[in-house]
């Protein structure tokens, strides 16, 4: 029994430890409060964009990288990137390396993972970037393509 206390303590301070050296991190985001993806097919993506007049936001993934789980766990969960992003883009994800996923990223030359475009209704990329980015960086890019 004591040990069982002990290890709790451990655990508690170990996150609030990480908690105070992290400001950014958003312990209240769920998934659905974070960036809710489209579950059709890119084509239905593409329709769904030129019907609502969106772009569309596609974030290119490998299931092995670090990284992207990464961005998937913090940034993409975050409750301030999800109210944007839900509001203001088709949002996508695909892995890149079967089915649409791959298609997508040897027509783009993606050479990393994560790759995130901001695809237009006509299907041309308007913003780009690829690496693991925090939820003020990936607002800020966002917001860039929409302008």
């Amino acid at each position: 029994m004591k040990n069982i206390l002990y290890i709790t303590l451990l655990v508690a301070t170990g996150l609030g430890i990480y908690a105070y050296n992290n400001p950014q991190t958003d312990f209240t985001a769920d998934k659905k409060s974070g960036i809710q993806f489209y579950r059709g097919s890119w084509r239905e993506a593409m329709e769904k964009a030129q019907k609502e007049n969106k772009i569309i936001f596609l974030d290119i993934y490998a299931t092995w990288c670090g990284p992207c789980k990464r961005l998937k766990s913090t940034t993409f969960s975050n409750s301030r990137v999800g109210k944007y992003f839900n509001a203001n883009f088709i949002n996508v994800t695909l892995d890149g390396e079967t089915g649409d996923g791959e298609i997508l990223a040897e027509k783009h030359s993606i050479s990393g993972y994560p790759t995130l475009l901001f695809i237009n209704k006509e299907g041309n990329v308007v913003v780009s970037a690829d690496g693991f980015m925090e939820a003020d960086e990936l607002l800020q890019l966002g917001r860039s393509a929409l302008k």
